[in-house]
């Protein structure tokens, strides 16, 4: 059994809650599927978005830390753009789209053998992608925004820059059961197995500056595996390989620990979890402020501080 079946979320630090929730669930069309705060800051949100069930491997959250946040810098040493699969046949329905919303964009590519993407970012300046593919066999949310055939499946892959790529891809390779999947001039593309939702794009930016945290940046990446067992082999793996990482983390949905790979970059690895339901119904996921247990006795005080959020509805049909 593999340890690491892929990944399982992507968090990013980020500036004004509304409009994360805007970008995310309006333009995007995820699921908001938790509402809570930071472990390590209750004053500030920790927003999940997803499919509908908010499957490992769909999910991207963020800490919207509110626009006085200084900007961060993408560069060496980042998990510098996360990227969404899409249908083949959605790509006229995307371009219009981002159109419509006025969200810029850049002209469509190509990398592989014909994978197509465009580049984008979100309100912060987060790097984005949405590749448009047939290899997903996923199902998007129908949040009635967005037709299911058209939807966001998850994600496709995530890119790293990297000063060189053998120390990262050794530990993929040799301790996260990953593969090398293919390979082009200075990107090397590793994965679990050859789908998207299970890939990590390593590619070498030796030139370029080092990247800063700030808004608009990756915080971590997580991996997902598949319960609290194969957390503790992947564990011994991390000690056989030398690397430091944190005890296990209890984050209610799923427990995890934390450890920077070789080039820097924040990597968790996370079980697959309880689910999103088991402190709300499925059908009302992300509607209620979900507290952790130690900051229930604060909740009053929470509510008052925390910006109000309104959720979109006719103006991103």
């Amino acid at each position: 059994m593999s340890l690491i079946t892929g990944l399982h979320h992507v968090t990013a630090i980020t500036g004004d809650a509304q409009e994360n929730i805007d970008f995310y669930t309006g333009v995007l069309g995820l699921r908001l599927i938790k509402k809570t705060v930071n472990f390590d800051n209750s004053e500030v949100y920790h927003f999940y978005f997803g499919d509908e069930f908010g499957t490992p491997g769909t999910i991207i959250t963020t800490f919207p830390y509110g626009k006085g946040l200084a900007n961060g810098r993408h560069g060496k040493g980042m998990l510098n753009t996360t990227a969404f699969s899409i249908s083949m046949a959605a790509f006229d329905y995307w371009l219009e789209r981002l159109d419509k919303f006025n969200i810029p964009y850049k002209q469509s590519q190509q990398r592989f053998s014909g994978e197509v993407f465009i580049y984008l970012e979100d309100f912060d300046g987060l790097g984005l992608e949405l590749v448009f593919n047939e290899k997903d066999d996923r199902k998007g949310y129908d949040n009635g925004l967005i037709p299911r055939d058209f939807a966001i499946k998850g994600f496709h892959h995530v890119e790293i820059w990297v000063d060189a790529y053998e120390r990262t891809a050794a530990l993929l390779t040799t301790q996260m059961d990953h593969q090398l999947i293919a390979e082009s001039s200075d990107r090397f593309r590793f994965g679990t197995e050859d789908k998207p939702g299970k890939y990590v794009d390593l590619l070498c930016a030796p030139n370029s500056l080092k990247g800063l945290a700030g808004r608009g940046t990756v915080h971590h990446v997580a991996f997902a595996t598949p319960d609290a067992q194969s957390q503790l082999e992947m564990i011994e793996r991390l000690n056989q390989f030398g690397l430091q990482h944190t005890e296990v983390k209890d984050r209610k949905y799923f427990t995890s620990i934390y450890f920077k790979e070789p080039g820097g970059v924040l990597f968790e690895i996370a079980t697959s979890g309880s689910g999103f339901d088991i402190d709300e119904e499925l059908a009302s996921l992300g509607e209620d402020l979900m507290l952790p247990e130690q900051f229930e006795e604060n909740r009053g005080h929470l509510i008052d501080i925390l910006p109000k959020i309104n959720y979109p509805t006719e103006k991103f049909r």
